[in-house]
């Protein structure tokens, strides 16, 4: 039996809900669908994303990009980007995902030696690579984790951290190491993307962020851009409006209270870029 489908019959009973659901391990989730769904925007806050049976295909700026069994999903800083997912109810689509928390990154990274060779800029901050038999089997371990809750709480830690040290020490390790790294670029731009998340709601400039950073407007800017595939203010504009689209779905708020809880003034200017960013205006939502 492959990696993926032991991996799909550890996951099929506890999987009791479309969407992403939380377990027993802090950080970690379930992820299901009895059915495909078609290109979307949203956005993934920084995780390791690895899909046991069905297909995601991710769109980010000019990238495609596959994640389904075979390969798993780096996500190193929190992006807008769209995805399409490929399932059917006699093949639903599992996975899991592993938040990213930068202590436990922070610790690992500690212990693993300086990395080798010439530096070759700053990696890409999204990715799927290609699994191999340690991040499987580190995988296959957490799950089984899942199983118990004793064995959630006694060992699920450390179950987590093993799959962090082998995405680590995977093709993609050098996107979550420069996550720690106190200097660079990169590290700038992922702080100034945690910065945004807690503040999205405040009025902010590109100036006022690459000054938080360190840097000047136009490198700021320059930076921000080749990370992200996006403008500070596009990136702004998108997590505003991802935002709301959850606070419409879930709260069951008025289309003018989700337009002030997310930053805007105007809630006519809000409905009209919610509408050209999703298709349906977001009183439809």
């Amino acid at each position: 039996m492959s990696w993926a489908s032991r991996l799909a019959r550890t996951l099929a009973p506890l999987a009791t809900a479309d969407g992403f659901s939380e377990t027993a391990i802090d950080g970690v989730r379930l992820i299901a669908s009895g059915c495909g769904h078609p290109r979307t925007p949203l956005i993934y806050e920084p995780g390791i994303f690895v899909i046991a049976q069905g297909d995601k295909i991710g769109y980010l700026g000019d990238r495609v990009i596959h994640y389904g069994p075979g390969n798993y999903l780096v996500q190193a800083m929190p992006l807008p980007f769209e995805c399409e997912t490929l399932a059917r109810a006699d093949a639903p689509l599992l996975g899991i995902s592993i938040a990213v928390d930068p202590l436990t990154l922070s610790e690992l990274v500690h212990h693993l030696p300086a990395p080798s060779g010439v530096d070759r800029g700053a990696p890409e901050p999204m990715a799927a690579v290609a699994l191999d038999d340690t991040m499987a089997e580190a995988v296959q371990r957490l799950a089984l984790c899942l199983q118990d809750e004793h064995a959630s709480r006694a060992l699920g830690a450390g179950r987590v951290r093993e799959v962090m040290f082998a995405a680590l020490n995977g093709p993609q390790g050098q996107s979550l190491r420069q996550l720690v790294q106190q200097h660079g670029h990169y590290a700038r731009i992922a702080e100034s993307l945690n910065y945004l998340h807690r503040h999205f709601a405040r009025p902010l400039t590109v100036e006022t962020l690459a000054e938080r950073a360190n840097m000047s407007a136009s490198h700021f800017h320059h930076h921000f851009k080749r990370t992200t595939q996006l403008s500070p203010v596009q990136y702004l504009k998108r997590l505003r409006l991802l935002r709301a689209r959850v606070l419409l779905g879930q709260q069951r708020i008025n289309v003018s209270r989700a337009a002030a809880d997310v930053g805007y003034r105007s809630t006519s200017q809000f409905s009209r870029e919610y509408k050209r960013y999703f298709g349906v205006s977001p009183s439809q939502s």
